[in-house]
């Protein structure tokens, strides 16, 4: 279960945000789709994402301003994982960095999906143990 390939559990198509969105835009979006991170796209291509934290230290700074861009405040500095990538491989980044989000891309870094820790646990969950539909009926919803 961990030698299986990342692109089996992630999220195809994620939401996403161009470099140009606004951060109240982005707040916004956030909120609605319960999201702590988002990857940020422009022409296909990852290019950072933006965290929850990052526009916690926006707006915890003297700038405060929710007319910045998404450009200004996002992380370009992220760990990313390959479509191949082992399921195995995407739990020891969650355990050794501390986050909660890979972005799944190729080799030209074009966003393929996302893969959470969630994710994983999911995965490893319903392949050894089997919970119950009626108490968690969330993880036997598709991605």
């Amino acid at each position: 279960m961990l030698n299986e390939e990342v692109r089996r559990i992630m999220t195809k198509n994620p939401v996403v945000v161009s470099p140009d969105s606004t951060i109240a835009e982005v707040s916004k979006l956030m909120m609605e789709k319960v999201k702590q991170q988002i990857p940020v796209v422009k022409n296909g291509k990852l290019v950072g994402l933006i965290t929850s934290y990052d526009l916690w230290k926006n707006s915890n700074s003297g700038f405060k301003s929710d007319k910045g861009l998404v450009k200004d405040i996002m992380t370009t500095s992220i760990i990313k994982i390959a479509p191949k990538d082992k399921v195995g491989t995407a739990a020891e980044l969650f355990m050794d960095k501390r986050f909660k989000t890979l972005p799944v891309v190729n080799l030209d870094n074009d966003l393929k999906g996302i893969v959470t820790a969630f994710d994983v646990i999911k995965h490893v969950m319903t392949r050894e143990y089997q919970p119950s539909k009626t108490l968690y009926p969330e993880v036997f919803e598709e991605s």
